[in-house]
């Protein structure tokens, strides 16, 4: 609990800035979690996509969106595909650019923290009072090392989360995108044989 008083006014923003990122974090984290159908093998997803009864769950539900009746064409295929990677791409992408923001605000909420320590300690220097100018130059000093470590401590953590959740969002696109390939050429085969 010291570290909260020590740290001067700045660790109440400081800690409601570290739980809403990473509230964030983790539900963009457990999204993927949610829906782990981009962790197909290539080989089973040929399989999959020439025969969708085959799959289960999400997966077949996408399967059975992009080649149902009333798509019979490439450009309706490509056209389903679109619609499928931006319903799942365009909020992973927006919520990650919030994240990031947020990420990068912590050590600069830091930084503030450490001018304003700076400043309390230049004060306490300028006090002619002997025990009065050693308190107020300590707790200075402390007020900017604590903000400083306590931004940081913040944004290293989850600046790796985010590493992590763009390489989720990554692998769930090129996922869809072999699918998407792998659907147009099934349909591109019909269109000769049919």
């Amino acid at each position: 609990m010291t570290i909260l008083t020590d740290g001067g006014v700045l660790m109440v923003p400081l800690t409601i800035l570290a739980l809403t990122i990473y509230w964030s974090a983790f539900k963009l984290y457990f999204f993927f979690s949610e829906h782990f159908f981009y962790k197909v093998k290539r080989g089973k997803l040929v399989d999959l996509v020439n025969d969708p009864s085959l799959a289960k769950g999400e997966l077949r539900h996408l399967l059975e969106y992009t080649q149902a009746e009333e798509v019979n064409d490439v450009l309706k295929v490509r056209s389903r595909f679109l619609e499928v990677i931006n319903s799942y791409l365009a909020g992973i992408d927006s919520k990650r650019t919030y994240l990031l923001i947020l990420v990068t605000t912590a050590p600069l909420m830091g930084l503030l923290g450490t001018v304003m320590g700076m400043l309390t300690t230049f004060s306490g220097l300028a006090v002619s009072t002997a025990g009065a100018t050693v308190d107020q130059i300590a707790a200075g000093i402390s007020e900017a090392l604590i903000t400083t470590q306590t931004g940081l401590i913040i944004a290293i953590p989850a600046y790796v989360m985010a590493t992590i959740i763009q390489k989720r969002r990554n692998e769930m696109e090129a996922c869809l995108t072999t699918m998407e390939t792998l659907t147009v050429q099934l349909y591109e085969k019909k269109s000769k044989t049919g």
